[in-house]
């Protein structure tokens, strides 16, 4: 009998190791599944790391491009801003330069002409003037306008009852205006 439960032992003990074998061999398989499926999700992170890296370059490729346009932008403004002004000046110096013409005839005459003196600095003084107009700019300030402390600057002050209160009674010095920016206030004296 010790022999059968020793034959029946042994064969529960193979039976035994058979399951416990395929046991092990199952949990080998589960424990390998896990492992594929570790292996399956680096993958997956990998092409969305891939997509998320190429997504950052190219928002670092638009945002270098777009800083570079902006740079080159203000380098164009500058320069278009600078060009406007040389032009403007040049433009306003070559309008003045037929008065610089004739005042230069006027000093060159050696004839005592007086009256032919001023008659040309008359007409030298009127083309100056018609250049000013032309350029846009105003002229104001004349005797009997109204006081206005935004275009005038007045420097003596008269009490007299032949003017209004605030009338302006002599002009020192005219005042320029180009559209509505002062160029300069006419200085005057006002009166009451």
């Amino acid at each position: 009998m010790s022999k059968k439960v020793k034959e029946s032992g042994g064969a529960d003990e193979k039976e035994i190791k058979k399951d416990s074998a395929k046991a092990d061999k199952s949990d080998a398989k589960e424990a390998e599944k896990p492992s594929a499926e570790k292996k399956e999700e680096p993958e997956t992170k990998e092409p969305q790391e891939n997509q998320i890296e190429k997504e950052l370059a190219d928002t670092k490729d638009r945002l270098l491009r777009v800083t570079a346009e902006y740079a080159n932008f203000r380098k164009r403004s500058e320069k278009e801003k600078q060009d406007a002004y040389s032009f403007a000046k040049s433009d306003a110096i070559k309008e003045l330069l037929p008065v610089v013409d004739n005042l230069e005839r006027a000093l060159a005459t050696e004839k005592e002409d007086f009256d032919g003196l001023k008659k040309g600095v008359e007409m030298t003084f009127d083309s100056l003037l018609a250049i000013l107009d032309k350029m846009g700019v105003e002229v104001f300030g004349k005797p009997g306008e109204t006081f206005d402390p935004n275009l005038h600057n007045a420097v003596m002050h008269v009490e007299d009852e032949n003017f209004k209160n605030g009338e302006i009674v002599d002009v020192f010095q005219k005042g320029y205006k180009l559209n509505e920016k002062i160029i300069r206030p006419a200085m005057v004296k006002t009166a009451n």
